[in-house]
């Protein structure tokens, strides 16, 4: 078998192309569905278009890239742990601990000097999450350089710590692993059993050559469907930006040489420009044998919008050649920019547009409506509010928010997570005061509302700021001053309580 590819410049047909697919069944109807998907948000959307196709979504499963790369790895290769060791918070911490007697070598002058003679943790714990982070990225996308380095070839303090590293916890890392994955799968002649018998991958809109190479050995024993965006129906892999045209044409010994002597294709102006990841993706995906099934419709040309895509979906630009310019209409809104001043007020707009959407077009749902954003975490505190907000059910939309992170969705987990990361921290009275204030703490201590405006009431009279006591700000490298702290704040709070003087009265140095 191949790689069976569906390409489509529309996601719904590729949500059709899905559900046809889906509705051959399986050879057991126990065994489940496997789509790879790359955030909750298409799973859920996934979801809904199968069950409303299907009558019922059920026995799916969604796993993410990453984590279904490694199943795989477990069924195929024996003995491999559950987790493994070289996760990147795994290795964050095993990188903080190398780091003490690793900067010591020559080669670790840059990281000796980031992080001094400091014998705070913190620094040093945010220095190895972010080395983590970078090897965990190298194991995905520069596999040979790992099996260089582990063959002793280069001795730069990256190398050097990534030995050190692999010394204590082996190297069956990802990119071995994957490694191991091809030889292993390479000896079964007909089929390997453990695997599931139909994969789908859908909506991704770029996966790094380890996976493909993953998927391409998995297909010679399962079926493989890739349902991939792609947003021009012609071959657009060689297509340049005017950025690049220019980078090309001032380079060195091209400078003599004609614009039409070099050959240069530009194709649509904003797909070379904004399309770069895309089109690498795609080149990709033709370097492996595929059998393609193109699903691509055009767009009725009415609005500009519909002109964009139209454009882009044939290659066409419409600055050069034969290619005649369209009159926009005064009333077109297809494409609209508001320029606001807060995030409060882009999503306030964004409401009113809605309504008005609503308003104009009666066959539109919300369900049909996907709102993106660049940090979900920003807005959804203003996504709530405006929203949530409305008392009038007629203006009342029905919304979700996905791809939010656990802490942010769960607050016993946010208030928890506050409390871990009070050690190092300054004390600061809002900072206790916010964990004092959360519905889990004020549940489990039968917290009122009365309660927290008097102890607001003592941190005020009492002044306190910031820091425990006088030793808990000489540790940060302050001067050991107790004015303001937890302990003078109490101090003064409890000798009011025992011996009242309105204020104005010293005891023991203390008013």
């Amino acid at each position: 078998m191949t790689l069976r590819l569906f390409t489509s410049n529309r996601l719904e047909i590729l949500a059709n192309a899905l559900a046809e697919v889906l509705e051959e069944p399986l050879s057991s109807a126990l065994d489940q569905e496997i789509i790879v998907v790359q955030s909750k948000g298409m799973e859920r959307w996934v979801s809904m278009q199968l069950a409303q196709r299907h009558g019922i979504c059920a026995n799916y499963r969604f796993p993410f890239p990453n984590a279904f790369v490694h199943e795989v790895f477990q069924k195929v290769i024996p003995d491999l742990p559950e987790r493994s060791p070289f996760d990147p918070k795994t290795m964050t911490w095993k990188i903080m601990k190398l780091l003490p007697s690793c900067i010591r070598k020559p080669g670790f002058e840059t990281l000796s000097a980031y992080l001094g003679d400091t014998e705070r943790n913190l620094k040093r714990f945010q220095l190895s999450e972010r080395i983590a982070d970078t090897f965990d990225q190298y194991l995905l996308f520069r596999p040979e350089m790992i099996f260089r380095w582990e063959n002793g070839e280069e001795n730069h303090w990256q190398a050097v710590l990534w030995r050190e590293l692999v010394k204590g916890t082996g190297t069956m890392h990802r990119a071995a692993l994957g490694k191991a994955f091809l030889k292993a799968t390479g000896k079964f002649p007909t089929t390997i059993h453990s695997l599931p018998e139909r994969i789908s991958v859908f909506g991704i809109s770029a996966l790094p050559r380890f996976h493909i190479q993953i998927l391409e050995a998995i297909s010679r024993f399962s079926q493989i469907n890739l349902f991939l965006m792609n947003p021009c129906k012609e071959y657009w892999g060689d297509i340049l930006s005017d950025w690049e045209m220019k980078k090309t044409i001032t380079g060195k010994g091209r400078r003599d040489l004609a614009f039409e002597e070099l050959h240069m294709e530009e194709g649509n102006s904003l797909l070379a420009s904004m399309g770069v990841l895309g089109k690498d993706f795609f080149d990709l995906i033709n370097e492996y044998d595929c059998e393609e099934f193109p699903l691509f419709k055009d767009s009725e040309e009415n609005n500009l919008l519909s002109w964009i895509q139209s454009d882009i979906l044939n290659l066409r630009d419409r600055r050069q050649g034969s290619n005649a310019k369209e009159m926009i209409a005064l009333d077109d809104n297809s494409v609209q920019v508001h320029s606001c001043h807060s995030p409060m007020r882009e999503i306030e707009v964004l409401h009113d547009r809605l309504l008005d959407m609503f308003e104009t077009n009666s066959d539109l749902l919300p369900r049909d409506i996907l709102v993106m954003t660049p940090d979900i975490e920003t807005y959804a505190p203003y996504i709530q509010a405006v929203f949530d907000a409305t008392a009038d059910p007629s203006r009342k939309i029905p919304f979700s928010i996905s791809d939010r992170s656990i802490r942010k969705e769960s607050e016993i987990i946010t208030t928890f997570l506050a409390i871990l990361d009070l050690p190092g921290s300054r004390f600061a009275a809002s900072q206790i005061f916010a964990i004092l204030e959360s519905t889990p703490v004020r549940r489990k201590f039968d917290i009122t509302e009365a309660d927290l405006t008097l102890v607001r009431k003592w941190l005020k009279d009492t002044r306190i700021r910031w820091g425990i006591d006088r030793e808990d700000r000489s540790l940060l490298g302050l001067p050991a001053l107790a004015e303001n702290t937890w302990r003078a704040g109490l101090e003064r709070l409890i000798l009011g309580y025992a011996m009242p003087g309105q204020d104005e009265n010293m005891f023991n140095g203390i008013l």
